[in-house]
């Protein structure tokens, strides 16, 4: 399986966190990384996207360049649990691609459990992607491939 892992693009201060969207710098960035994706060998099948606007609008810019559905996941928001994620891969029947849209701090853990087996995380710029190889699905058992860079 490939996992592609994207931080929302860059975000507004102007509201709520819940309700932050995207700047057009936020747009224009996280429409080229879209398109880098789309150019890939590791093109997604399906993307899941936090409930929070801001990566809401990511992977709807992502789904459009590259013509994938999108799934709203409620344990993709920022502080939440990579576990519960890494529990979804493990039970879902899932295609060979997934990518995931969120927030700091939860993709950089997300990244760091699936290639190191913890949670410490690195960081994210607003619109990267990471892509990991996992030939099996779980803690410490993938390879990071790629990245895009907005």
């Amino acid at each position: 399986m490939h996992l592609l892992i994207m931080r929302h693009g860059e975000a507004g201060w102007h509201s709520r966190d819940h309700d932050r969207e995207l700047t057009d710098a936020g747009r224009l960035a996280s429409g080229r990384v879209a398109r880098d994706i789309a150019e890939s060998r590791w093109r997604p099948e399906v993307i899941w996207s936090s409930p929070l606007v801001r990566a809401q609008q990511t992977a709807a810019l992502v789904s459009e360049a590259l013509n994938v559905p999108v799934q709203e996941k409620a344990f993709l928001r920022p502080d939440d649990d990579p576990g519960e994620c890494l529990d979804a891969l493990l039970t879902g029947n899932l295609p060979e691609a997934v990518l995931i849209v969120s927030h700091m701090p939860f993709v950089g853990a997300l990244s760091t459990l699936m290639v190191d087996a913890h949670r410490n995380g690195i960081p994210f710029m607003t619109g990267q992607a990471v892509v990991i190889d996992l030939p099996v699905v779980g803690p410490g058992c993938g390879d990071l491939r790629a990245q895009f860079l907005p």
